[in-house]
Order: C-alpha cells, then sequence, then structure tokens
C-alpha cells in the first residue's frame, strides 16, 4: 500500500491526504464520493490509482439522459439465438468512475445501490456476481446546480467515506506546472505502473479486517453516534451503519500506521470524512451556516475518550 502511494505521487501532486482515503475504502471493502470544483484532479486521481492496483476499471459519464441498463446492463434479444442475452453493463468491473453521479436522474443513480451494497446485479431473475475486488469512485461538482440532482439519503449510505477535493497549496500547484512543462500528460499517465496484485490487495483487506477492537472502543463509537442524534443542529444523525463504516475505516487506518489495534485516535480521525455525507442539519441551522464538518468536530471535543 505504501509502493501504491507513491506510484500514485508519480502524476498527482498535493492529494495525499485523498489518496489515503481511497487506500482505506479499499481496504475496508467500501466506496468513495470525492467532492470538488472542477480541475482539481479529481478523475485524475481515480485513473492513476487503479493504474497502480492493476485493476480493470471502466468510466461511466453520468448525464441526465444516461439510463438503469447503461450502468448494470440490459437483456438484448439474439435473433439468430431466438432468446434475450444478459449483455454486461460497465459496472461489471473492479473499479468503476462514475463522474459526476449527480448529474443523472435518481432512477439511473438507483443502478449502483444493488452493486455498491451486495457487490451484485439481479435481471431477469437471475444474480450476477460482480469481481473481487470491487470499488465505486464517484464525483461530483459542488458548485454547479443546474441539471444536477441531490443524491437521496440511501445512495449517500452506500459510500464509505466523502472525500473533499480542495485546491492543492501554492508550491503544489507550481510543481503540477512544472511537469506538464515537462511534458507530462494526463491522459497517457507515462511512468505510472501497477504496483500490486489483486491477491495482495485481497490478503491487505483480510488483515485490516482481522485488527483488534477493543470493547472500550466500541462503546466510544456509539457515544459518538448517539452524540450526533442529540445535537441540537442535526435532524438526521449518524446510524447503526455509519457506526460499523466508521469502524471498518478505523480499523483500516490502523492497519496502515501498522497498529495491531485500534485506539481513539483512529476513530476521531476517521469521523469527519465517514460521517460527513451522512449527517443531515436542520433548515435552521444551515441558513446559520452551521457546516455538518463542524457539528462532527464539535462531538468529537464533547465525547469522552476512553483511557
Amino acid at each position: 500500500m505504501h509502493r501504491v502511494r507513491l506510484e500514485v505521487g508519480k502524476a498527482v501532486v498535493g492529494q495525499e491526504g485523498a489518496v489515503s482515503g481511497l487506500l482505506i475504502a479499499l481496504l475496508a471493502r467500501g466506496h468513495v464520493l470525492l467532492e470538488g470544483v472542477p480541475g482539481v484532479a479529481k478523475t485524475l486521481l481515480v485513473r492513476t490509482f487503479s493504474r497502480t492496483l492493476g485493476l480493470d476499471t471502466k468510466r461511466i459519464q453520468f448525464t441526465p439522459d444516461l439510463m438503469p441498463g447503461d450502468v448494470s446492463g440490459s437483456l438484448i434479444y439474439d435473433a439468430k439465438a431466438g432468446e434475450f442475452e444478459f449483455r454486461e453493463g460497465p459496472v461489471f468491473t473492479n473499479i468503476v468512475l462514475a463522474d459526476e453521479i449527480n448529474r443523472t436522474p435518481p432512477k439511473t443513480q438507483a443502478a449502483l445501490l444493488e452493486a455498491m451494497e451486495e457487490r451484485q446485479v439481479s435481471a431477469d431473475g437471475v444474480t450476477r456476481p460482480l469481481p473481487d475486488p470491487f470499488l465505486v469512485c464517484a464525483t461530483q461538482n459542488p458548485v454547479e446546480h443546474e441539471g444536477t440532482y441531490t443524491l437521496p439519503e440511501a445512495q449517500l449510505d452506500r459510500f464509505l467515506i466523502k472525500l473533499v477535493i480542495d485546491v492543492p497549496p501554492r508550491e503544489a500547484e507550481v510543481a503540477v506546472l512544472r511537469r506538464h512543462a515537462d511534458g507530462f500528460s494526463p491522459r497517457e499517465l507515462a511512468g505510472v505502473a501497477p504496483v500490486v496484485t489483486p491477491d495482495d490487495i485481497r490478503a491487505a483487506q483480510r488483515s485490516a479486517a482481522a485488527v483488534t477492537v477493543t470493547d472500550d472502543v466500541l462503546a466510544y463509537v456509539v457515544d459518538l453516534a448517539r452524540a450526533t442524534r442529540q445535537s441540537p443542529s442535526v435532524q438526521l444523525g449518524a446510524s447503526p451503519r455509519a457506526s460499523t463504516a466508521l469502524l471498518a475505516a478505523a480499523k483500516a487506518w490502523a492497519w496502515l500506521g501498522g497498529y495491531p489495534a485500534i485506539t481513539p485516535d483512529h476513530v476521531q480521525a476517521m469521523l469527519v470524512p465517514v460521517w460527513r455525507h451522512r449527517i443531515r442539519l436542520r433548515p435552521d441551522a444551515e441558513i446559520e451556516g452551521v457546516s455538518v464538518d463542524a457539528v462532527l468536530n464539535s462531538v468529537v471535543q464533547q465525547t469522552p475518550v476512553p483511557l
């Protein structure tokens, strides 16, 4: 996983936190929602990440006229055989890049629900498993509202982590321009090569899942979730599924750091990216300019930490 981080750095500059988020989602067998303004290398990051893993990758450009069958697949009539044949959609791959997922209607967004949660696609009464590993990386633009559709809570809940991709610091931006001036092409990704195998990834996933957790830390996660539900600014707090997602992400983060067990520090580090898209604020709090991240940071500060 450290080799993956170094290899991604050959093409993407100044997004180390986002690379860590992708690694955590991969280890925890979750999915990632990337949010950022245009031009901050969201798509390039996912393409580079998938190449370093050596996995099959397919990109879906979500548009208002995209149909569910264009994502999961559809039944096609074979005139020679005289019967219908299922043609697999682009979701049958290891890494799905769902570009601008909020530009398609909820009906098409829902085509990903079963794939993301059950890792399978059902069509015509037949269940077809998806490849393993399987990871959905979706991007969305927060500043464009014309022609976009807000992701419903059920869809957002399928994402393990929401990463906010900011504009890189000045030094990183200068480094980006230097690379382009020296002939770097984001389309070709020359010099980026696979550094792990699918067997390595599956072994890492098993190791991350085996990280131990004490009862005190489990109780701490529950206390944090209950604190979000009691916050005066929150309309919809963290659910039990959100707690299990936080636990899985904390395990992956601890394993990446070489820890045999997770600590409250690992839980705190993962809380905001794992829960920021699962919390709904009250309308009056939104009018006052309260942010979800600020509420979650306040919850962390006010919840007693087990010694």
